[in-house]
């Protein structure tokens, strides 16, 4: 995995991935379905809304898209799996990831792409009960661990938003993004201590993925029930 990895950010072309295909899918997609598999096991025991019905299908495909991008580059330099919330569509509710790559492993989590309505479901959260909030995504064995929540912010509150100011959590509700990533040496893909260390952070960030999803999905229940026609009153 490494070699090819660092073969492959030095020739990032299709003329250099071809005739390696098959090295790729051995050493590279091969193992990581087998560790997908363990972990998808794993969140079985607790978290078992985000796992899969085949681990194989939540692996990352290697290509890149490059419709939007300056980047032409055809292919990723890293190897991800994602666990979604079943329920929801794949990046509105808050997941669980991991990668590893020549550079670095990855392990994260949380909302990453919310569209509108995910963000107000869960600034609306937030305002219900900041205390609550706060418990759970300031816990102090969460932060040893992963680190504070991260993800991209305004500048200041949204519109809408600015009488919450003076919140406990109202800083939160900057946020356009909310997740925990951590970085973790290469070399640790490389040992059978790999899904461990996976299964513990994911652990760690159980309460604040069952919380980010509870908002979400709260608030799409309400909406159901607000748009479904009633039944008229008897006449008779």
């Amino acid at each position: 995995m490494i070699s090819f990895f660092r073969g492959l950010e030095r020739n990032n072309t299709r003329e250099w991935f071809a005739p390696r295909k098959q090295i790729y899918e051995q050493w590279v997609r091969g193992p990581m379905i087998e560790l997908a598999s363990q972990v998808n096991d794993a969140l079985r025991r607790f978290a078992v809304d985000n796992t899969v019905a085949d681990p194989a299908r939540a692996i990352y495909r290697i290509h890149r898209d490059t419709r939007f991008s300056s980047d032409k580059t055809p292919y990723k330099t890293h190897i991800g799996v994602t666990f979604p919330r079943a329920g929801l569509p794949k990046h509105a509710g808050a997941g669980y990831y991991f990668s590893a790559s020549h550079r670095e492993v990855e392990i994260a989590g949380g909302v990453y792409m919310p569209g509108p309505e995910e963000l107000n479901a869960i600034r609306s959260a937030i305002v219900a009960d900041p205390d609550g909030f706060l418990a759970v995504v300031e816990s102090r064995s969460l932060v040893k661990l992963l680190g504070p929540l991260q993800g991209e912010q305004l500048k200041r509150l949204p519109r809408g938003w600015e009488k919450h100011a003076d919140s406990p959590a109202g800083e939160y509700l900057k946020f356009k993004q909310l997740y925990w990533y951590v970085t973790l040496p290469a070399k640790l893909a490389l040992t059978p201590k790999f899904a461990g260390v996976v299964i513990r952070h994911f652990r760690a960030m159980r309460p604040g993925i069952e919380w980010f999803n509870q908002a979400v999905l709260s608030a799409r229940k309400e909406q159901e029930q607000s748009i479904r026609p009633s039944r008229p009153e008897p006449m008779w």
